[in-house]
C-alpha cells in the first residue's frame, strides 16, 4: 500500500460534523515582507489553560478540508455562501465514494524533484479498474473525517486575490534546474533515489511545515508542557518538538528534514517561527532558506484556526499567507509504519528489474541469428 493504514480515528465512531469558521483574519499590508496573518479575536475567547497557564490547545485535531490552497480562476469573491461550501462538499464526497478510488493527488506529495508540497491540482476521477482498494471501505475519503466547513474560496488569504505570489526569476531557474536534474537520474524505478520522499517513507506532507492535509490521514495529537509543545502527525508519526523558552537558533550549515521551529506565546496564541529547512523538501519550489511563521489559536472547544505565513524572497516577489480551521477529533492515534521504506521498495525496484530482463529476452528472440 502506499501510505494506507486504516484510520480507525476516521471511520469509528465518526459522522461528518461542520463548524462555521467566519473570517477571522486581517489582511496582510501588501509588499510587507514581515508581516504575519493576525487573527480576530472571537466573540468568546477560549480560556482553558495547562497546569503551567499556558492557552490549552492540547487535543487530538484534524485538518481535512475541501478548500483549494488558490482561489480558482473562475471565483470572483473571498467567501462562499454556507450553502454553496456545502454544495462543493457533497460533490466531492460523492465523486469520492462514488468513483472508490484515491483522487490522483489533491495535494501531491513533496519531493527534490518538483514543485514541492502542498501544490493543488483538480480532482481527477478514477476508473473502476484503477482502484487499488474501496476508500470508502477502510475509512479513508474525506466525507468520513470530521472536516470543519471553510467558507473561505481558497486557503491563501494574502495576496486578498487568494493566489500565491508570482515565483521570481530566482526561483523559476531553480524550478528548471531541479527538473532538468532529475531527469538526468533517469526512470522513476532506475534507482531509489528517484523515487518521491513520501515513496521512501523519510517525510510526507502531514508535519510540516506547513502542516498542509491530503486526501486522508490528517490527524494530529498536541500535548503541551513546560516549556515545550509536541504536535504529532498521523501520517509516518513524525513529531515536532518545539521550545518556548528562548533556546538559541540552531547554525544556518544545520539543515533538518521540518526544519528548527521555535515558539512562544503572544496572548492566546502560540507563534512558531521554522527555518534552517533543507532544499530536499522544497515546498512549491521554495528554497532552503524559507521562513515558516505558523500561528495556532485555539477558537472555541472544537476548532483549532491554524495560520501560517511563507516568506521566501529568493522564491516569491514578496510574503503570503494561507489559514485553515482544525476541528477536534477522536484520539488516540495508531501509529502508520510506512512499509514501502522497508519491503515494499525493494519489490517495486525488484519488479522493474524483473520487467526488463523479461523486455530484454522477448527482444533477444526477435533478433535473426
Amino acid at each position: 500500500m502506499t501510505h494506507r493504514i486504516v484510520v480507525w480515528t476516521l471511520a469509528v465512531g465518526m459522522c461528518v460534523a461542520v463548524v462555521l469558521l467566519e473570517p477571522a483574519v486581517a489582511q496582510a499590508p501588501a509588499g510587507t515582507r514581515a508581516a504575519v496573518a493576525k487573527p480576530t479575536p472571537p466573540a468568546k475567547t477560549w480560556t482553558a489553560r495547562t497546569p503551567d497557564g499556558q492557552p490549552d490547545l492540547q487535543g487530538f485535531w484534524n485538518n481535512t478540508s475541501f478548500t483549494q490552497m488558490e482561489r480558482p480562476k473562475n471565483v470572483t469573491k473571498a467567501f462562499y455562501t454556507r450553502e454553496e461550501a456545502l454544495e462543493i462538499q457533497r460533490r466531492a464526497a460523492e465523486l469520492e465514494s462514488g468513483d472508490t478510488a484515491p483522487l490522483a493527488s489533491i495535494r501531491t506529495e513533496g519531493s527534490i524533484t518538483g514543485p514541492g508540497q502542498g501544490q493543488v491540482q483538480e480532482p481527477q476521477p478514477k476508473n473502476v479498474d484503477d482502484v487499488h482498494y474501496d476508500f470508502t471501505q477502510f475509512g479513508l475519503d474525506r466525507s468520513q473525517a470530521g472536516a470543519a466547513l471553510n467558507l473561505r474560496t481558497s486557503l491563501v488569504t494574502d495576496p486578498p486575490d487568494g493566489r500565491i505570489p508570482p515565483m521570481t526569476a530566482e526561483g523559476q531557474r531553480r524550478v528548471a534546474e531541479r527538473l532538468e536534474a532529475r531527469k538526468r537520474m533517469g526512470r522513476p524505478h532506475d534507482a531509489v533515489q528517484n523515487l518521491p520522499l513520501s515513496e521512501r517513507c523519510i517525510i510526507m506532507t502531514r508535519p510540516g511545515p506547513p502542516m498542509l492535509p491530503q486526501v486522508y490521514n490528517n490527524n494530529y495529537q498536541i500535548v503541551q508542557t513546560p516549556g515545550y509543545v509536541l504536535i504529532l502527525a498521523e501520517m509516518i508519526h513524525d513529531a515536532r518538538i518545539i521550545p518556548l523558552r528562548g533556546l538559541a537558533p540552531l547554525p544556518s550549515s544545520a539543515r533538518q528534514w521540518m526544519g528548527s521551529s521555535r515558539g512562544h506565546w503572544e496572548g492566546h496564541t502560540l507563534v512558531v517561527e521554522t527555518t534552517n529547512l533543507t532544499d530536499k523538501t522544497a515546498f512549491q519550489g521554495s528554497s532552503e532558506n524559507m521562513r515558516v511563521i505558523e500561528r495556532f489559536t485555539r477558537l472555541d472547544e472544537d476548532t483549532l484556526l491554524y495560520q501560517f505565513t511563507i516568506d521566501d524572497p529568493a522564491t516569491w516577489a514578496k510574503p503570503w499567507s494561507a489559514e485553515l480551521p482544525m476541528k477536534k477529533t477522536i484520539g488516540p492515534l495508531f501509529e502508520h509504519a510506512c512499509h514501502e521504506g522497508n519491503y515494499g521498495l525493494y519489490n517495486t525496484l525488484a519488479g522493474a528489474r524483473a520487467e526488463e530482463k523479461r523486455a530484454a529476452e522477448e527482444a533477444a528472440k526477435k533478433t535473426p541469428k
